[in-house]
């Protein structure tokens, strides 16, 4: 390493890294609904990563996708001021697969390899984090990434076709029907009609490709459901209309590739109608039991199930299983399967591993441990093709 590239990291606000330690990307904020959420997040996991074994470098993406390295870029973001922030990027090119960062010479601005990057840990929820896109990025540039690939994170965000997989792999979902924002906007009356058909009100209505409960209308009539739609296609061009069960609601964390485990069970116990995006964040009355109080059996059973459903779209990493238990048949069904859950202080998928004999700490160094792995698998993939006659 020679003295100009260490006062380039650290005129970013970035030390030179020891030679044994890894260097762990943070990356949160994001151009999704869920930007706010994602911060919180990333709090968490920063505060988690082991000074000792990583170098962590913190990168901040604005809702309007431009992405900043610097010093205490999480309190920035939080503040909304990036003044001191630098501006920098992941090019699609595996000869250069690190953090690029934007610079001004003589008038022109271009683009200098600043650092490498380990281990990308995205934080993002949601549109433009979760659904496949950045894992296409990393993808393309040769990096490794914590948690899963293109497949999984686009099949485990799009709550459609997720499922149609899951339907075709005898896993019980709720009943419902995915329709277009154009249908809402100019064949409302006909559009109405139709979901009614699906079942007796209640209904939700959700954006087909976003988390957190954001956009989710819980509808008692046809008001509500007219009033639903149009929340929902805010988010989304399409959105997903499924029939409302009185339901406990259930979650399981499973973690690992090709051989992955699944948590205890844990339930909710929302403060609201619904464990909304208030009463997932907000509100300090709605409860966490964990291990839910579920018979051994039906525990194992969903336990299998969580972990079937994570191969089916060819999870890797972690997911957070969510479950809908209706309280007056006893029937469960798979509800979703988030693939960059929660990290928040709060959330259930580090406090179900936690009940289950991993600590947070121990939890992080896991993910990045199958980043690595996930990578390694990638990398023995042959791409060129060579015919011997």
């Amino acid at each position: 390493m020679n003295w100009c590239w260490r006062l380039n990291w650290l005129a970013i606000g970035i030390e030179p890294m020891p030679e044994n330690k890894l260097r762990i990307g943070v990356i949160f904020g994001g151009r999704s609904g869920e930007h706010e959420v994602s911060l919180m997040s990333a709090r968490s996991v920063l505060a988690a990563l082991d000074p000792d074994k990583y170098e962590m470098i913190q990168i901040g993406i604005t809702h309007e996708g431009i992405w900043y390295i610097g010093g205490d870029v999480l309190e920035s973001f939080i503040e909304g001021q990036y003044s001191s922030l630098t501006r920098v990027t992941v090019l699609p090119d595996p000869s250069r697969g690190g953090l690029c960062v934007f610079r001004l010479e003589e008038k022109k601005e271009v683009i200098e390899e600043v650092v490498d990057v380990d281990v990308f840990f995205p934080v993002l929820h949601g549109s433009f984090g979760e659904d496949g896109t950045i894992q296409g990025l990393f993808e393309l540039a040769g990096a490794a990434y914590v948690g899963a690939g293109v497949l999984g994170s686009s099949l485990g965000m799009d709550k459609g076709i997720f499922k149609d997989v899951m339907q075709a792999n005898q896993i019980p979902v709720v009943e419902g029907k995915i329709i277009l924002r154009e249908q809402i906007l100019t064949e409302v009356d006909r559009t109405v009609n139709d979901l009614e058909s699906i079942a007796p009100y209640p209904l939700f209505t959700k954006p087909a490709n976003m988390g957190s409960s954001v956009g989710v209308t819980k509808c008692w009539n046809r008001s509500d459901l007219l009033e639903g739609l149009m929340e929902s296609a805010r988010y989304d061009r399409r959105v997903l209309v499924e029939r409302g069960i009185d339901a406990r609601e259930i979650e399981i964390s499973v973690l690992g590739n090709s051989d992955p485990r699944a948590s205890v069970p844990g339930e909710i116990i929302p403060a609201a109608e619904f464990y909304s995006y208030h009463a997932k964040y907000h509100d300090k009355h709605s409860e966490l039991i964990i291990p839910a109080e579920l018979t051994q059996k039906f525990s194992d059973n969903m336990r299998a199930t969580a972990i079937k459903a994570y191969k089916a779209i060819d999870c890797a990493g972690m997911a957070r299983v969510d479950f809908l238990v209706d309280k007056e048949s006893g029937e469960f069904y798979l509800n979703e399967v988030n693939t960059i859950p929660g990290f928040t202080s709060i959330s259930m998928y580090p406090k179900l591993w936690e009940a289950s004999g991993l600590a947070y700490p121990q939890l992080i160094d896991r993910l990045i441990g199958l980043a690595l792995e996930r990578k390694a698998d990638r990398d023995r993939t042959e791409w060129r093709y060579s015919h011997l006659k």
